[in-house]
């Protein structure tokens, strides 16, 4: 089985890696490359440190940067992301580039009803349990 190359507008991992922040933002949309060009926050430029000083390591950073959109220099690093309850784990591919963190850890859950609770009018309580 032949694996498959990833590319991000055309460019590999390698030569995204190896482009400096200004050149990358050129390859993503414009809402995101505003957001890049402004500079990065305190939280976002912790972050990245973190993940520059850590490489490759086994034990995942935790964050609360939702914002911080995923850069070349993330690509193979784990990551745990708060969502406002939990830590939502995630292992950051290619695929991820030019993306927001917070869109891979979900705050809200399907909503599932079950049977009428307690203060139920008798009209709610009323309806057949099959």
């Amino acid at each position: 089985m032949v694996e498959k190359k990833v590319t991000f507008r055309g460019k590999t991992l390698e030569e995204l890696q190896n482009m400096e922040l200004k050149d990358f933002v050129k390859l993503i949309p414009a809402r995101k490359r505003r957001s890049l060009l402004k500079g990065l926050t305190e939280q976002q430029k912790i972050l990245l440190e973190k993940i520059k000083k850590k490489g490759q390591s086994t034990k995942p950073i935790k964050t609360h940067v939702r914002d911080m959109i995923v850069v070349p220099e993330m690509v193979g690093s784990q990551l745990l992301i708060h969502n406002g309850k939990e830590w939502s784990p995630l292992n950051v591919t290619e695929e991820m580039l030019g993306h927001y963190l917070g869109e891979f850890s979900l705050t809200r859950k399907k909503v599932g009803h079950s049977a009428p609770g307690v203060g139920a009018t008798r009209s709610s309580a009323a309806v057949s349990k099959k």
